[in-house]
């Protein structure tokens, strides 16, 4: 793997944000110098999750190109999923298996001959959201992405809080509860992060697939697909988004009840769902106890570019 001599992009430069996925790889380039961070160019490809060298030349070649179309050297962040272990800098990530027991980091700064600001890529979606995003003017938000996986960033007045080993935010990777696992009749499931029966193996994407193809679905129907059913009156497809609502605003209610956000902010695919916005306060109330408010639930401002965004505003922060 070939490496480029180190050096540091001028101050002002565009800032690239790189949003990593479990199936994609976005880089969105913004006006570092700018007030309105306005956006200036964009790619995506798919994410090479078994391959570590693949994974950083597939990074390397989309940074190639963004400077090569701004006719530049851009100061780089990333949104990598899972956490950089703060004892020996080698990544876990279960979305994408390929980082994991890697020194990301050191790679790409050294493939890339720039330094590089790497954050949690649902954290990432936090910090932008509450930057000139949905969560602008609130005092404390959480931004909780629904889309391969679940997770999300908690942010208190525009600053992103990360946490002793950088884990806040990490909600997808809570227990099921015997009390909703019971009700519903619902296996155990084993998660890539090593635990067993998460969160965001229930409500995510993925995860209300998991839930119709359980009732009785069949296999590999997509989001939309379920959703069309139930409005079909599909009788499998309507009881797994009823299940998927329970499951969810208990996980919710346990995020308002360990941050108390003044906002949340929803983020992923699954953001998308206009009924969640209408259905998920009174999925809450009954996992709070009482006299606790549901706070507001606001869509992204900024979609898909979220993550990518944020990773950008990581770059301006931390590389001017």
């Amino acid at each position: 793997m070939p490496t480029a001599t180190e050096s540091s992009p001028p101050a002002g430069a565009p800032c690239y944000g790189l949003d990593i996925g479990g199936t994609k790889i976005e880089l969105v380039a913004f006006d570092g110098g700018a007030p309105g961070f306005a956006e200036l160019y964009r790619r995506r490809v798919a994410t090479p999750t078994q391959d570590f060298e693949a994974f950083v030349e597939a990074i390397a070649e989309l940074v190639t190109e963004a400077d090569r179309a701004l006719g530049c050297i851009g100061r780089v962040g990333l949104g990598l999923p899972g956490i950089i272990s703060p004892q020996t800098g080698l990544q876990l990530s279960s979305n994408v298996p390929a980082l994991s027991g890697r020194a990301v980091p050191q790679a790409l700064r050294e493939r890339l001959g720039r330094p590089v600001a790497i954050g949690n890529d649902c954290q990432c979606f936090a910090l932008s959201e509450a930057q000139g995003g949905a969560a602008e003017g609130f005092a404390s938000m959480f931004g909780a992405i629904l889309g391969t996986g679940a997770g999300g960033g908690f942010c208190v007045q525009g600053r992103l809080i990360a946490g002793y080993n950088g884990l806040a935010g990490e909600w997808g990777h809570w227990a099921l509860p015997a009390l909703l696992q019971q009700r519903h009749r619902l296996p155990l499931l084993a998660c890539a992060c090593g635990l067993q029966s998460c969160v965001e193996r229930y409500v995510s994407g993925s995860g209300l697939a998991a839930l119709f193809q359980h009732f009785g679905g069949p296999a590999g129907q997509s989001v939309p697909e379920i959703v069309a059913a139930a409005d079909a009156g599909e009788a499998h497809a309507r009881q797994a988004l009823a299940v998927h609502l329970d499951l969810l605003g208990h996980a919710l209610a346990g995020l308002i009840m360990a941050y108390d956000p003044h906002v949340l902010v929803l983020g992923g695919g699954l953001s998308k769902l206009q009924s969640l916005y209408t259905d998920l306060p009174e999925a809450i109330r009954p996992h709070l106890f009482q006299g606790v408010s549901v706070p507001p639930i606001l869509p992204p401002r900024f979609g898909d570019a979220g993550g990518a965004r944020g990773a950008a505003l990581l770059a301006r922060q931390r590389l001017s």
